[in-house]
Formats: structure tokens, sequence, C-alpha cells
């Protein structure tokens, strides 16, 4: 069967047989729904089938994209904030103006859950610095593209390998922990990349002043975990 509704979503509910929790499911307006269920006269006795509740001993659910052959599990279907973008404008259009506001609220609960997850990154990325532990920093960073890292006075380095090599060789002659703190730390997301910026204060075993820097930390969102794929920082006189 094909479910659709008006505005750029539809919705389907589906309830467990056995009383399990319901889930609302918001998909595109151009898929279709296709539910394999138990019979109407099925040996547990129910009824027909109500439409918008689906019973069934067994429920196999799957999205077909009305225009090709691929078909992907429901489970995988996830709405992002272009999506939801476009349902707000639908439902102002259609002068909805209470999903509107729903709708606002929860882009704005996706906006600050990539915000935390960003500066979540971001602190992983400072805890393999402050200790110095190369293979943490391997995991941090994107392989896709060509990252760049420019350290504090040097020229841009590019490319996975390179940077990574950079990071040995900015060690060499450090001490771990190092004393690393952070200022006026601000992080911004735009659907699949977010960025960092703050002042970023290094001191050194046996040194008696700080570095200052002014970083700017670029995050790219790669099957759905933040990866760093640029870092930048620049000297600040103190």
């Amino acid at each position: 069967m094909a479910l659709h509704g008006s505005g750029s979503l539809c919705k389907v509910e589906i309830t467990s047989l056995f009383g399990g929790s319901a889930r609302l499911l918001h998909l595109p307006k151009s898929y279709s729904i296709h539910c394999n269920t138990a019979s109407d006269s099925n040996t547990f006795g129910f009824g027909p089938l109500n439409f918008s509740i689906c019973y069934c001993l067994m429920l196999v659910c799957r999205v077909k994209r009305e225009d090709s052959n691929q078909t992907a599990d429901v489970e995988s279907v996830s709405v992002d904030e272009n999506t939801l973008k476009q349902d707000l404008e639908g439902a102002i259009h259609e002068e909805n103006y209470m999903e509107a506001a729903k709708i606002r609220d929860r882009i704005k609960e996706l906006q600050e859950d990539n915000k935390a997850s960003v500066l979540s990154a971001n602190a992983r990325f400072y805890q393999a610095f402050r200790n110095g532990d190369l293979a943490a920093m391997q995991t941090l960073w994107s392989k896709s593209g060509k990252p760049c890292c420019v350290h504090p006075g040097a020229k841009g380095i590019t490319g996975y390998d390179d940077v990574m090599e950079s990071w040995e060789v900015v060690w060499m002659n450090y001490e771990f922990p190092l004393q690393i703190e952070l200022k006026d730390v601000e992080a911004h997301v735009r659907g699949e990349v977010g960025y960092v910026t703050c002042m970023e204060f290094v001191k050194t075993k046996g040194s008696s002043s700080w570095g200052a820097q002014f970083v700017s930390n670029v995050f790219e969102k790669i099957d759905e975990q933040w990866f760093i794929c640029i870092h930048h920082a620049s000297p600040v006189d103190i």
C-alpha cells in the first residue's frame, strides 16, 4: 500500500502487535510505503487491517523510491535539517502555524544537538593534543578529501598522512601532558559542516610563558560522526 500526506511529508504510525510503543515516521512525499502483513483472516482472529495502524505478526516495512528500484530500510530514513526546513515552508504555506511552531522547535533541537556533538569532537581533539596521543589523533581526522593543518607560524599541510606526520614532528621535543587552556569558544553548524573558533593557550613543561593562538577547527559529518578536516592556529601576541 502507499500512503501520502499533505505538504512535503507523509506520516505513518506503526504500532506493535504486542503492545510496544508507537513510532511516527516522517517520510518525504515522494516515497511510498510497502507493508507486508498477515492476511485479514489470520489464525489470531483479527479483523481487517486499519490502514493508519498496521497490526501484524511479522511486519516488514520498506521504503521504495518511486523513481528508482533502490530500497532502504525504514530505520535508515532520517529527517535532516534541510528536510525539516522544507516541511516548515510547507506548513507556513498551508497556514498551519501550530505545525510550523513544532517544526521550528525540532530544527532548533537538531541544531543544538549538532553543536554539542561538534564541541565534543573539539574536546577530543584537544585531549589528544594535550596528551600527545597520536593514535587518538589519527582517529579524529577526516581521511576523505584533503584535510589541512596550519600549525602556528607555519604554512599549511594537506593530506591525511602528511598532517599526521606533522603532529609527530610538533610533539617531538615536548614532555606530556601539555597545559592547554581554551577561551572564547564558539561553535557553529551548517548542515554537515561545523566549526569551532577559540583562543588557545599552550604552555610546555619548563616554560614560564604561554603561547597564544587564535584557532579555527572545521569538522565534517561522515556516517553520523564528526571528524576534523581543518585546524588553523594563528599566533597572537599577548
